[in-house]
């Protein structure tokens, strides 16, 4: 599955123009296989190892790239934070208040929304969002001591 996505997105990345570094490679396998919605900072970490001349500018360049050309989506929350998600298909957060992790909620779109708001607003929709919060699993079973 994960060599499918990879794939397509390296023929999106070839189609764009856009060179195949092995540090633009290392961010998106890494953004492809992370169940979690890392910041700029969190991918730098998981990969300076590994390459250790990376930057973070250079981390914040390759997402750059990646957002425009359409394989991530940027998501800005209240925590003032830039978080990538590689998953382009519709679908919505659920942020825990305590520790910030993100999970995807699969939800069929709710497209009727948009349509209702158009005819009630006179607006022409682009797009919405949708963003649940609560306390996770793990952060419920915490006990505050």
């Amino acid at each position: 599955m994960l060599d499918d996505k990879m794939q397509i997105a390296i023929e999106t990345l070839k189609r764009s123009g856009v060179r195949i570094t092995p540090q633009r490679h290392a961010v998106l396998e890494y953004l492809l296989t992370s169940m979690e919605h890392p910041t700029a900072d969190d991918i730098y970490k998981a990969l300076e190892t590994k390459f250790p001349n990376i930057s973070v500018a250079t981390v914040y360049n390759n997402l750059r790239i990646l957002r425009e050309i359409g394989l991530v989506k940027e998501l800005t929350y209240g925590d003032d934070s830039s978080r990538f998600d590689s998953n382009m298909h519709d679908h919505y957060h659920i942020i825990c208040e305590t520790c910030g992790k993100i999970e995807d909620f699969h939800y069929p779109p709710l497209d009727e929304i948009e349509v209702l708001a158009e005819k009630v607003s006179g607006f022409d929709i682009s797009h919405h969002r949708m963003e649940l919060y609560g306390k996770c699993k793990e952060c419920s079973e915490t006990k505050v001591q």
